[in-house]
């Protein structure tokens, strides 16, 4: 969601933070700012409505701010219209005081009352001015900015990131965090904080991941990090071993359409290591077989495209485990009174590893009693560190707001996970394992037979991006592909979409179909092919026209009743998802291509998102 950088160094701070809040673009936003502090201007603040290149444009890409230390944002409103004065950063009523936040102070209108009682003005409609003016407050009472923060934080409830510049501290910028992400770099030449290692991955691959409740005062040479009671904290430090040109295009005319055609490698990646000699070898899962096969549940926890992710693994892992598997959405699951204990094993997916709600389900996960194990992307982001077992996808940064080969990474990995569990409970046979195995094998390589065809699917957008309904409809793992699928479509062409279940047509969806209406029909898992076709005729006999998805085995067939096919190869009913979905994606980049769409950066979406 909302982006935060802080630099402070020999270097001027302003270029340097437009650069860095230019790299988090893809989080989505409405707004931008940055301060900046100088000798000679104090603290100089800039802050605007709509995308980052007005900022820029203000500052003569920072030319007109001087200063070695100043903090940036870019905004994703909660709290106020997006606009110019509630756009970040926020300035205390002196002056002295600016602040950055990611994530939501439940408790700002009291704090909010407090302070007008006390004589202060507000200028915005946020919760995150509340928070400059406390510390302005709390710096009154004490004269000394590390301990007015202390205070401060004691008083606010909710989630937070902040960076804090003060003017009276000419060389040092403080910044904490509490359920929201927040990072240090340390650089050659200063030293950064920022919510996203994307925005500083050009000046340091050398970070450290702050946990909840510390608070670090950065300044050119050295980074402090301290506790909540403000004892000083040893910190582990990683590397980033990505290189920069990962975050950029490489020719491609969007980040979404390069990660697409990137899918091939990522699953090669996430998949080759942990298949040796035949066998699936996961050497970072620690479950036992006794644990294992005294399980008694299964939980899947996740929001929107990890949640799909999630419904597809329900069908294959039953199948494979024997065991139920529920799958919950993040946001429902912890206030459902979930039904969670000792022999639960709760999956909590995603690909940021800082959604909030998956990280607050996780913990209700783990105060019930239940173990976790994360499936997640970003190493050393809160859900890796807090759960009992993590697994990454190595999918590489995803920058596109709509995700794609985080979304596949993710799938093959429980895949993969599933018949690792399926074979220490003994409820897969030989056969069908090394039949997956040799599918999972395949996978890259038919995923770059199904792209090395993209201009079919180019076509059908051409033919279709005019429509402003559309449905997908399938039946047992071509319903779970058909959710990804649609909510692909609508994220990012802002066309109406839905997905159902096939046979769930006739009791009431089939009343939306009417002549002209355009069907995405899922003919691609075998065993209920037959019933699919079924569902398509029904819809072709109300006047829809059907674009369908099927495999080169029901080619023939599906050509006979469909307005237009794609064909994706045959493989393992397990794995036919993994290429299923691929079209998809590609289906829904063209359409929103047609229609003109900013399809990196869809409206009032966020790539992370970080409150509930």
């Amino acid at each position: 969601m909302c982006g935060i950088i802080g630099y402070v160094g020999r270097e001027e701070a302003a270029p340097i933070l437009l650069d860095g809040l230019s790299r988090m673009e893809y989080r989505g936003y409405d707004s931008a700012g940055i301060a900046v502090r100088s000798e000679d201007a104090g603290l100089q603040v800039r802050k605007s409505r709509g995308r980052l290149q007005v900022l820029s444009d203000m500052v003569h890409g920072g030319a007109d701010l001087k200063g070695t230390l100043g903090i940036g944002h870019t905004r994703w409103a909660t709290h106020g219209e997006p606009n110019d004065i509630n756009a970040h950063p926020h300035v205390s009523e002196n002056g002295k005081i600016a602040l950055v936040h990611n994530g939501i102070i439940e408790n700002y209108l009291e704090l909010k009352e407090h302070l007008i009682k006390q004589g202060v003005k507000f200028q915005s409609d946020t919760d995150s001015e509340v928070v400059a003016q406390l510390l302005e407050f709390h710096y009154h009472e004490c004269g000394n900015m590390l301990e007015a923060v202390g205070r401060c934080l004691r008083r606010i409830e909710g989630s937070y990131a902040f960076g804090i510049i003060c003017a009276d501290y000419p060389n040092a910028l403080i910044a904490a965090r509490k359920d929201s992400p927040l990072i240090l770099g340390y650089g050659k030449d200063g030293n950064f904080i920022a919510s996203d290692v994307t925005a500083i991955i050009k000046h340091t691959r050398d970070v450290v991941y702050m946990d909840d409740g510390e608070i670090a005062v950065v300044t050119a040479d050295h980074i402090d990090v301290f506790d909540d009671e403000m004892i000083p904290v040893e910190k582990t430090h990683s590397h980033v071993d990505w290189d920069v040109s990962s975050a950029e295009k490489g020719g491609y005319p969007h980040f979404m359409l390069k990660e697409i055609f990137e899918q091939p490698e990522a699953i090669r990646k996430t998949i080759s290591p942990r298949i040796r000699d035949g066998r699936v070898v996961l050497d970072d899962l620690h479950l036992s077989e006794e644990y294992v096969q005294g399980l008694s549940r299964i939980f899947i926890v996740a929001c929107g495209s990890s949640y799909h992710v999630g419904m597809v693994s329900k069908y294959t892992w039953e199948k494979l485990l024997r065991r139920p598997v529920e799958v919950c959405l993040a946001s429902e699951f912890r206030y459902g009174e979930p039904l969670v204990d000792e022999k639960s094993l709760v999956i909590v997916i995603s690909q940021s590893g800082e959604t909030l709600d998956t990280m607050a389900a996780m913990r209700e996960a783990k105060r019930l009693g239940g173990r976790t194990l994360a499936i997640v992307n970003v190493v050393g982001s809160s859900i890796a560190r807090e759960a009992d077992d993590v697994l990454y996808t190595w999918a590489g940064p995803e920058i596109a707001v709509a995700t794609t080969k985080a979304y596949s990474t993710q799938l093959a990995l429980m895949d993969l996970v599933g018949l690792y569990l399926g074979d220490l409970l003994g409820t897969v046979s030989s056969q069908e394992y090394q039949a997956v195995i040799e599918a999972m094998g395949r996978l890259p390589d038919q995923m770059q037979q199904v792209l090395d065809h993209v201009e079919t699917i180019q076509y059908h957008a051409c033919q279709y991006f005019n429509h402003d309904s559309i449905f997908f409809i399938g039946r047992n793992l071509d319903y779970a592909m058909g959710l990804e699928g649609s909510l692909k479509l609508k994220e990012i062409s802002y066309i109406h979409s839905e997905a159902y279940a096939s046979g769930e047509l006739k009791h009431g969806t089939i009343s939306l179909i009417e002549p002209g209406t355009l069907v995405v029909a899922l003919g691609t898992y075998a065993p209920l092919f037959d019933k699919a076709m079924s569902n398509v005729v029904e819809v072709k006999a109300r006047g829809a026209e059907v674009l369908a998805i099927t495999t080169e085995r029901f080619q023939e067939k599906m050509e006979k009743t469909a307005d237009s096919t794609v064909v994706v190869p045959d493989t393992h009913a397990i794995v036919q998802p993994s290429l299923g979905v691929v079209p998809l994606q590609l289906f829904a980049y063209y359409v929103a291509l047609q229609r003109g769409c900013d399809i990196d950066k869809p409206r009032n979406l966020a790539k992370s998102v970080t409150v509930e």
